[in-house]
Formats: structure tokens, sequence, C-alpha cells
């Protein structure tokens, strides 16, 4: 089966900032349904511990199983959702195209 997600960010983009850890009992509901990035922002999760699955949205295809120093490419606006396997910890680090303000 093919996959929609990318298996690394683009060139030219930097990172601009990143969400708190997020654990199995701090994990909102809002990440767990279909969700997506603002325009232009590129998502970066990063497993510290513990498994999650990260699934794409229709039209788009594709899931993932990650787990301690994976990392899941997230493009701008792919809808999306996450949820943990195992317990554990991740951050999303955002990226946007380098010079970029808004």
């Amino acid at each position: 089966m093919m996959s929609d997600i990318p298996h690394s960010l683009p060139l030219g983009l930097e990172a601009y900032g990143r969400s708190i850890d997020f654990t199995a009992d701090n994990l909102p509901l809002k990440l767990q349904r279909a969700h997506t990035t603002k325009p232009g922002t590129w998502g970066l999760i990063h497993v510290l511990e513990g498994r999650i699955h990260f699934e794409l949205e229709a039209p788009l295809a594709g899931e993932v199983f990650a787990e301690r120093d994976d990392t899941i490419v997230i493009e701008p606006q792919a809808p999306h959702h996450v949820r943990f396997v195992e317990p554990g910890r991740f951050y999303v680090e955002f990226y946007r195209l380098a010079g970029a303000t808004s």
C-alpha cells in the first residue's frame, strides 16, 4: 500500500517552535481525532518513549507505528490523528520556510 507520509522534511525549512511533551495522561483529545497543522506549517513528531500510532485521514492514506528515537513528518494541512499504543512520551517540533514569519 502506498503511503502519503513523507520520509523527511523538505530542504529550506527552519524550526520555529515545539509542543510540550505529550504522555498518555495529557494527550489532548483533539490530537487523537482528525486535525491539521496551519497552512505552511510542517510538523516533526519525536518519539521519546513508548510507542505511538500515527494515521493520515482521507483523502490521504498512510499509517505508521513509531517508537523511541523515531520521527514522523507531518505535511502542512494533512489531516491526521495520533494515539499511544504503549505509554510513553513524544513532542512535535514545528517548521516553516526559512524567513517566513506567519
